[in-house]
């Protein structure tokens, strides 16, 4: 009901705000006022979380309807029998009259892993652009698209819901993502073409091997946030499947696609994309957390390999629609005279690198990213070189910050793989083999899983903030000790050494 819903409203000519059916309280206040919204509408399995914030509603005057027949509280009303009452007349046109390319289209709130999310504006010629992506990955109108992604969040809606109805193909609709049954799904569906973002891929690699893992009719891919080494391991458990990997954020003014099938890129710079949606890698410091500029005022471009933070023009073709009700949110994405006076730049937030043979890899998020020894450590990187490691099956790095040291110490808390124990020398020997020095995590948190967003994106906040402090941490520490070149068990006495700067990282 909600594709129907979206539809149905689309018609008439109105923007509809995309909820996470998982927030409560105030957050579900915050994300249904920031966009001006008028009407509530929920599916009748989140009736008690709509009574929570009810009597709020009701104080703006807000109309809510319940999906169900029969609804018995004050202020809620009944949508299923409107919906049984409707006229199966022709919408009359002049509902949507005022409808521009301009206009909000939808609203889709950002996965922050921070703070309240923020309602990001897709208008009508974003989305209806969005609608396209699968068209230019190469569906077609005889596929069948898996969706297991949430319904309120651009990848699942905009790229593949709005995509497969512009080419006209069947559509797959999964409440949740399964790693147990996703490919049952596909083989029961006869589904070609399959939707990731995140760390789904890894999931679906993890899972126990099966006589059947090729037996499906998947020919192609398309998401983001695929690791280089769960590409390769995808590809080999489950055949020669097509991966579009790509990248571009619900409010961004720039995408890129790996059509040439690059293991870990995201595309590859073209002269002709550049020209048409400006863009460049430039210098960023870490610590100040904000472009280099010269003596000129300007930004100031990367060389090949060197790893700088995108920024792409805002043009009239690219055009940043901002956060809805938030200026100030709006205004912080949005860099000025970037490489000539009065020209705006959106700042994509994310770090990139390109090759000599012109292909771009996304490395890093800004903040995720940290400085240790002078040096700058990328989180992801680590991560890859972490889950290589026999034992290990998923790693999430971060920086902590230690008194007596400047900058951050790079930290992970990882998962163990099925009957596999932590082996403090082998991972030792591990990381002093792959990874220089300072990026060497001094710090491992062992844990039975790992939180990620809804996204499936890593959440590091909350790991961040608990540090390494054994006694507010209940889960396995280990700390990196170079004098018995192995990780050894981080106890109370030994974090307080640290501290005291007796044992030295």
């Amino acid at each position: 009901m909600f594709l129907w819903i979206w539809l149905a409203l689309a018609k008439i000519g109105c923007s509809v705000a995309l909820l996470n059916h998982n927030i409560r309280s105030k957050s579900l206040l915050h994300c249904f006022t920031c966009c001006g919204a008028s009407v509530l509408i929920a599916g009748a399995e989140l009736q008690d979380a709509v009574e929570e914030v009810l009597p709020a509603l009701r104080e703006q005057g807000i109309s809510v309807y319940i999906l169900t027949d029969h609804v018995t509280t004050e202020g809620m009303e009944s949508l299923t029998d409107k919906i049984a009452q409707a006229s199966d007349e022709p919408v009359p046109a002049d509902l949507r009259a005022n409808v521009t390319f301009s206009s909000p289209a939808v609203y889709i709130y950002t996965s922050g892993t921070t703070g309240l999310p923020k309602a990001a504006v897709i208008a009508q010629r974003r989305l209806w652009a969005m609608a396209f992506f699968l068209s230019i990955c190469g569906v077609k109108s005889d596929d069948v698209v898996y969706i297991c992604l949430p319904l309120y969040h651009s990848a699942g809606f905009a790229v593949g819901f709005c995509g497969a109805v512009e080419r006209g193909a069947t559509v797959v609709v999964k409440s949740k993502f399964s790693s147990s049954q996703f490919w049952d799904d596909c083989r029961k569906y006869n589904v070609t073409v399959i939707q990731y973002i995140g760390e789904t891929m890894r999931y679906l690699c993890n899972t126990p091997k099966r006589v059947s893992d090729q037996v499906h009719n998947v020919r192609m891919a398309i998401g983001n946030g695929i690791r280089p080494e769960v590409w390769r391991t995808f590809i080999s458990r489950f055949g020669n499947v097509d991966i579009k990997e790509f990248y571009g954020s619900t409010e961004g003014t720039l995408g890129f696609l790996n059509y040439a099938g690059k293991t870990g890129a995201v595309g590859r710079v073209n002269f002709f994309h550049k020209k048409l949606y400006p863009y460049a890698l430039v210098k960023f410091d870490q610590e100040q957390e904000e472009p280099v500029r010269n003596k000129e005022g300007f930004c100031i471009e990367v060389a090949k390999g060197e790893t700088g933070l995108l920024v792409s023009k805002i043009t009239q073709k690219a055009q940043f629609a901002g956060y809805a009700r938030d200026p100030k949110q709006t205004e912080k994405k949005k860099l000025y005279n970037v490489f000539e006076k009065g020209d705006v730049y959106f700042n994509s937030g994310d770090l990139f690198r390109t090759d000599h043979e012109n292909f771009i890899y996304f490395q890093d998020r800004v903040g995720d990213t940290f400085r240790w020894k002078g040096e700058n450590v990328s989180t992801n990187e680590v991560s890859d070189i972490l889950t290589m490691a026999t034992s290990l099956e998923e790693a999430n790095v971060y920086g902590v910050t230690v008194q007596g040291y400047e900058g951050r110490t790079g930290m992970a808390t990882i998962t163990l793989k099925k009957d596999h124990q932590f082996e403090p020398d082998a991972i030792f020997s591990h990381v002093t083999a792959y990874l220089p020095s300072y990026a060497r995590p001094r710090f491992i948190r062992i844990q039975d899983c790992l939180a990620v967003t809804y996204t499936f994106k890593q959440l590091k906040g909350k790991l961040v903030e608990e540090g390494f402090n054994p006694a507010v941490i209940t889960d396995p520490l280990f700390v990196l000790d170079e004098t018995v070149k192995s990780y050894r068990p981080l106890t109370r006495d030994t974090y307080q050494s640290i501290l005291d700067g007796h044992f030295r990282l």
